[in-house]
């Protein structure tokens, strides 16, 4: 079994490295042919002494986690990895996404296979599973703590905005000028937008596209603010002011809802540790009790279904003391 173990992640290793090296290859002839029908023999010539400047424009590889990519095709998981890793800020793409879970998983399996006891073998698969899902809850805490970071600072934009057009500027001015006083994320969202419809796509189309990459409640209600008063009319910078103190009135009821709430939440976690506290001490105290629960098939049963109800039930409380504002 060690030996199979060994010789798949060998494999896999392999794979991995021949991969990188054809892609980083292919990439390589596929960008120098570009660049050359672009720029001409002659700049083409020129490029070996300018290779520290920054590229002009970015091509798509379509080499690069080929068999992954069309798994996820079929699935139609594709796009929405990308949107999700577009969300966190990352510049991965979905192949190198599902590598790091492949490497996670499998490098936690055959850790804990040689670190686990003959009995408690059957725990690594599990162990390697949530190892799996850990790239998946790193780009998801990336994504709520970039869409956060954009929330604070969204009103200020908008009020930006306003004062910006009572001064006579467009409103794709004001979006330009938006990149050069905010910080990231939002001034690289707007200034995406921006340029998007700088380059000729339309005003509605670059806002949707806006509110996809960040999908919060207050990005729609300015996107169709936007659009409807370019169908209606009406001033525009007053209604961003009043959006944006709307925003900032939820913003304080939401902190008066965390502080009730959290006497609930306190509740909930400590309901949830206790179990696990007492298990633990009943491990030092008392080893031959607990280890019923993971050597007979009844005690598996039971602590099953315990982490089972005791999971339910703290999702129940979560659920109860969470109020969307």
């Amino acid at each position: 079994m060690t030996t199979f173990i060994f010789t798949v992640v060998g494999i896999w290793l392999l794979a991995l490295a021949v991969w990188l090296v054809l892609s980083k290859s292919v990439r390589n002839a596929d960008m120098d042919r570009i660049k050359g029908r672009l720029m001409g023999k002659q700049q083409k010539k020129a490029k070996i002494s300018n290779s520290e400047e920054p590229a002009l424009f970015t091509v798509e590889e379509p080499a690069k986690g080929k068999i992954v990519l069309g798994i996820l095709e079929r699935y139609k998981l594709n796009e929405k990895l990308k949107q999700l890793l577009e969300q966190a800020g990352l510049k991965w793409n979905p192949g190198r996404f599902i590598h790091s879970c492949m490497a996670f998983f499998i490098g936690a399996y055959v850790i804990m296979y040689f670190v686990l006891s003959d009995s408690a073998r059957p725990l690594a698969i599990f162990i390697a599973i949530f190892a799996g899902f850990l790239p998946l809850l790193h780009v998801l805490r990336l994504k709520g703590k970039r869409i956060k970071a954009f929330e604070e600072i969204f009103p200020d934009s908008l009020e930006f905005i306003s004062r910006s057009m009572r001064a006579g500027h467009a409103f794709s001015v004001s979006l330009e000028m938006i990149h050069r006083e905010f910080p990231e994320p939002l001034a690289g969202e707007f200034r995406r937008t921006f340029e998007e419809h700088n380059l000729g796509l339309p005003l509605d189309v670059a806002l949707q596209s806006f509110a996809k990459r960040v999908p919060l409640l207050d990005v729609h209600f300015f996107v169709s603010a936007v659009l409807l008063q370019k169908r209606t009319g009406g001033n525009l910078a007053e209604i961003l002011d009043k959006l944006a103190y709307i925003i900032r009135e939820r913003f304080k009821l939401r902190g008066r809802i965390r502080a009730i709430s959290a006497h609930g939440k306190l509740t909930g976690i400590a309901l949830t540790c206790i179990p696990i506290g007492v298990a633990i001490m009943m491990f030092f105290t008392n080893p031959d009790y607990v280890k019923f629960f993971f050597q007979d098939e009844t005690g598996n049963l039971m602590i099953g279904i315990a982490v089972f109800l005791q999971i339910t039930g703290y999702l129940i409380m979560k659920k109860i003391v969470t109020i969307e504002v």
